[in-house]
């Protein structure tokens, strides 16, 4: 039998007001920066949005995210891929769940290409590359990789370099050429470009602010970020993201009755 949104109880639908593109100044939840190199964690709760904004143009942030109420619950890129026919993320995508349902949602993006695939800088690469900055020497300018970023904030909640798995690269495009050779594209990124994450369940966020593994610049040079949370709401019959393909529609189902 096919379900369609309309048919949910109205517990399922309405717990939240259908989400808007835009947001009120009194809507705003919490507002700060990250640092390039630094590293953040914390829980977005359903119908709530974060605007990730790249504040030079120089920004790469690693992405992981979790169900917060059952944390072997996490971002799944295979079926998040297979699923909406692509190989990036942008604008009416959504990030599936190994469960089947929607973590979060992409409700405005002016980047336009989120890179899926290449992985996290690890430290043996980074110091390979830039070379090694520790923080008895350097303090807060010293190198962080992404992968170790990631670890710190895993370990805050009870969490392990086990649970890592393949994680979004926000603001960073990567494209393959006729021979399958990935090539990092550095004039994709530019100055006060965001992304819109919609939270569609109660999620674990975590992000690490490092240069992506393909960024062919060869000074250590990360890009801070700009992050702002607000109360949205979450998607309605109507909403693009749901509406962007039939398996969407099906994902936001499987969400919803998450919380019935």
């Amino acid at each position: 039998m096919s379900i369609t949104f309309a048919d949910l109880p109205a517990l399922a639908r309405d717990a939240v007001p259908e989400a808007s593109a835009k947001f009120s100044p009194e809507l705003v939840l919490w507002d700060e920066s990250l640092p390039g190199g630094c590293h953040w964690s914390g829980l977005l709760r359903r119908g709530n949005t974060l605007r990730v904004t790249d504040l030079q143009g120089t920004a790469n942030v690693a992405t992981l995210f979790f169900n917060q109420e059952e944390k072997t619950e996490r971002y799944n890129m295979p079926d998040t891929l297979k699923a909406q026919h692509t190989a990036y993320l942008t604008q009416g995508h959504v990030c599936y769940s190994d469960m089947g349902r929607v973590l979060c949602s992409i409700t405005e993006d002016t980047c336009g290409w989120h890179d899926t695939f290449s992985g996290v800088l690890d430290t043996p690469h980074m110091i390979r590359k830039y070379g090694e900055a520790r923080y008895q020497q350097h303090r807060n300018s010293m190198h962080r990789s992404g992968l170790d970023g990631l670890v710190v904030e895993l370990n805050k909640w009870g969490l392990g370099r086990r649970d890592l798995n393949a994680n979004v690269n926000l603001f960073s495009k990567v494209v393959a050429d006729a021979s399958g050779k990935l090539g990092f594209v550095t004039e994709h990124r530019q100055p006060g470009q965001y992304v819109d994450l919609r939270f569609e369940m109660n999620v674990l966020v975590l992000l690490s602010a490092a240069p992506h593994p393909l960024d062919p610049n060869p000074s250590y040079a990360p890009g801070s970020v700009q992050l702002t949370a607000w109360r949205s709401g979450t998607a309605g019959a109507t909403d693009p993201c749901r509406l962007s393909c039939p398996e969407n529609d099906r994902g936001f189902i499987n969400t919803e009755r998450w919380f019935l």
